[in-house]
This record gives C-alpha cells, sequence and structure tokens, in this order.
C-alpha cells in the first residue's frame, strides 16, 4: 500500500481554497474594468456627441452643461453656437413614466425655439413595442414643431402625438420627457 496520506477535506481547506477564488476573481474583474474604462467612457461619449448632432442644427461649438430642475430633476442642457451664434439647444431629459423604466431622451430645439429632433438615450422599454419610440415615424411627429402651438400629449389624452400601437404608456413616457424639456429650454431661456 501507498504511504501517501489523503488530503482532508476539511472546513479550512474549503474556506481557504474558496477565498483564494475569490480574490483571484476580483482581480480579474478589476483588470478588466480598469483596461477598458477608458474605451467604455471613449464610447458613450462619441455616442453622447453623435445624438447632439442629431438633435440640433449644424454648429461649430458647444457650450458647457448647464442645469435647469423640472418636477425634482436636473435637466442639462447644451447651447450650439455656430460662428459665435446660438443655433439650437441640446437639452437631455428624463421621464420616469416608462412602461420599463426611465426614458432618457436627447431633445434639441432650433434658433427659434422650435423642436429641431430628439434622440433616445436610453430605454429599457418592451423590444418591438415601446423601443419603436426610437422609429422616425414616432419622433418625426413633433420635428419642426411649436411647442407652444403643439399638444405634447398622445392624442388619447387630448394632445397631438400619435401613440405607438400597443405602447401607450411608452408613449406617455415621451410625451413626458419632451414635455419636460420645453420646460428647461423655456427657463434657462428666460435667464
Amino acid at each position: 500500500m501507498s504511504d501517501k496520506k489523503k488530503l482532508e477535506s476539511t472546513f479550512l481547506n474549503m474556506f481557504i481554497v474558496l477565498t483564494v477564488i475569490s480574490l483571484v476573481s476580483a482581480f480579474a474583474i478589476g483588470l478588466a474594468f480598469y483596461l477598458t474604462n477608458d474605451q467604455a467612457e471613449k464610447v458613450k461619449k462619441e455616442k453622447f456627441d453623435n445624438a447632439v448632432k442629431s438633435v440640433v442644427p449644424d454648429f461649430d461649438e458647444l457650450e458647457e452643461r448647464r442645469e435647469v430642475e423640472i418636477d425634482g430633476d436636473k435637466l442639462a442642457l447644451y447651447r450650439a453656437k455656430k460662428g459665435g451664434a446660438v443655433v439650437g439647444t441640446a437639452v437631455e431629459t428624463v421621464s420616469h413614466k416608462g412602461f420599463g423604466g426611465d426614458v432618457l431622451l436627447l431633445v434639441g430645439f432650433d434658433g427659434n425655439g422650435n423642436i429641431h429632433n430628439s434622440s433616445i438615450l436610453s430605454i429599457k422599454e418592451t423590444p418591438g413595442l415601446g423601443s419603436n419610440m426610437d422609429t422616425p415615424k414616432f419622433k418625426d411627429q413633433i420635428n419642426g414643431k411649436n411647442p407652444d402651438s403643439f399638444k405634447l400629449k398622445v392624442k388619447k389624452d387630448g394632445g397631438d402625438i400619435d401613440a405607438i400601437t400597443a405602447a401607450t404608456i411608452s408613449s406617455r413616457a415621451f410625451s413626458d420627457a419632451v414635455s419636460k424639456a420645453v420646460r428647461a429650454y423655456k427657463s434657462a431661456s428666460a435667464q
């Protein structure tokens, strides 16, 4: 027979092995985050910059972020300039009334205060239903509209926006976010 001693499975042995595995895993996750964080921030900034370019008229300078509080939320505003003149304003807005959670939008206004365009920054709405708020057919309903002569509510609630079929809650959240952006724009313009 062999004189080799069998390693006993004890609580201490299991604790040591699990602790080593946990420490190695935590180190690997931390290292992966450290190595990819700069790239993730770069991609996030690039996505935001592209969204700003899509919601306001052509510009060559974007002013630093300003904040306005609407309904307890701090909304960010970015004024776009071309040749020193303001050509538009982008408002980062949110609605907490989405079916799947918060709806984050970027709404752009032209130099006359009309809605130029909007871009979805983040939604968790039902794919194929509420997520359709990012389609041109839905978003284009507000483009070029003067918020003073356009009711930013779904038609079911007495407004001018055609709701997405089977996604009235998501449509209401979109309308709510755009309405907040309009109020933030007007508040900042009055200052």
